[in-house]
């Protein structure tokens, strides 16, 4: 298939974009690269060294002979978005390209307008380019997990079916989104299924899990093919974070009790649940909805999973609480659906002991780069 993976050099963009083009898809990249910039705002960095776009796809057709296009621009940009539909007709688009931090869109009022108009009418823009260039094009879009909050009800996949002063029907599942950011996601899924609606796309919504991990195989091909790993308040998810305090002798941040429970899968599965979707596609006119995730974890799970592993390696680091810098709750009811997926072929990486040594192993050998500032919270909601 021709496949455009949009946000293609971010942290899931990048490793998706190779294996897509590993499996012998033909693969180009949109980014108007700025993820790193946001390292600049923030006076932060990717623990690993990343190289610059062009230097990653030359060494990809180096070492493969396969060929990644790429294009420098921001789908809020509706001319340059098109020229890039009419030029690729992709087959299917893949949808990494949002501001994905939940932290980032709470630091202040510019932060919140800036995430929801760059992720809804990114995806606005998506969806009128398919419908006026390439109607038939299949929509992978990257939602979250947190869309739905922690109802105190299972969560299944998408919908729910209700009965109602005697009637019945099937509904969206209700959604009670935690961050700016994750109502952003939210107006995505809601613009996606109006527009399956009324224009007949094709779109499959992928709420995905917190990603941890680092490597692919594609990734660890060559240095110059390394994926990206966070570790600060901002952009730093649990486990990643846990890891590398664990090798600066910083002891795991836990935010308040611990007792948060999510979704988490492997930076492979991620990989592979994109090439579920694109062999399996939506039907026309079909919002298909799948939770992408293959385990659940506390953040109090996580923190001692990575000490034990850490105390192992040499590293005794405790376990510290502070005060939760966001409105949640901290013990909560976590039950959610994730069958689709594994019904079309998903075979999870489940996280061990050894999946942590690996990455921090990697974390070691660049524990140089830690800017040790960035550790700690310094976004709160309240």
């Amino acid at each position: 298939m021709n496949i455009i993976v949009a946000g293609g050099d971010g942290f899931c963009g990048w490793p998706t974009a190779l294996y897509l083009s590993k499996q012998g898809h033909d693969v180009s990249i949109i980014d108007n690269l700025v993820r790193r910039k946001y390292d600049d705002e923030l006076k932060s960095n990717s623990i690993t060294p990343i190289a610059s776009l062009e230097e990653r796809v030359q060494k990809w057709k180096e070492l493969t002979g396969k060929e990644i296009r790429t294009y420098e621009g921001d789908l809020n940009h509706y001319d340059f978005l098109k020229e890039v539909l009419k030029r690729e007709k992709p087959d299917a688009f893949v949808h990494f390209a949002e501001q994905r931090s939940a932290p980032y869109s709470m630091i202040d009022r510019e932060h919140a307008v800036y995430t929801q108009v760059n992720n809804v009418v990114g995806t606005l823009n998506v969806l009128y380019g398919i419908r006026e260039v390439v109607p038939d094009c299949h929509l992978i879009k990257l939602g979250t997990m947190g869309e739905y909050g922690t109802p105190n009800i299972p969560i299944e996949e998408g919908y729910l079916e209700v009965e109602h002063k005697g009637r019945k029907d099937v509904l969206p599942y209700p959604k009670q989104p935690g961050s700016f950011y994750h109502l952003s996601k939210v107006h995505d899924s809601h613009n996606i299924m109006f527009t399956c609606k009324i224009w007949g796309i094709r779109a499959t919504d992928l709420n995905q899990g917190i990603v941890y991990g680092l490597d692919t195989d594609e990734t660890q091909m060559d240095l110059v093919l390394a994926n990206r790993l966070d570790y600060d308040g901002v952009f730093g998810t649990a486990l990643n974070r846990f890891i590398i305090q664990s090798t600066i002798g910083h002891d795991l941040t836990v935010y308040g009790e611990g007792g948060q429970t999510r979704g988490f899968l492997n930076i492979k599965d991620t990989v592979r649940c994109i090439e579920i979707a694109a062999e399996n596609p939506a039907d026309k006119g079909e919002f298909r909805v799948f939770n992408q995730f293959t385990e659940e974890f506390s953040v109090l799970d996580l923190a001692n999973m990575v000490q034990k592993v850490a105390k192992e390696e040499g590293f005794n680091i405790g376990v510290a609480h502070l005060e939760n810098p966001r409105v949640e709750l901290e013990k909560h009811f976590y039950e959610a659906a994730n069958t689709k997926l594994r019904d079309l072929g998903l075979e999870p990486h489940l996280l061990t002991d050894e999946v942590i040594r690996e990455i921090l192993q990697t974390v070691v050998a660049h524990k140089d780069r830690v800017i040790q500032d960035n550790v700690l919270p310094n976004v709160t909601w309240k």
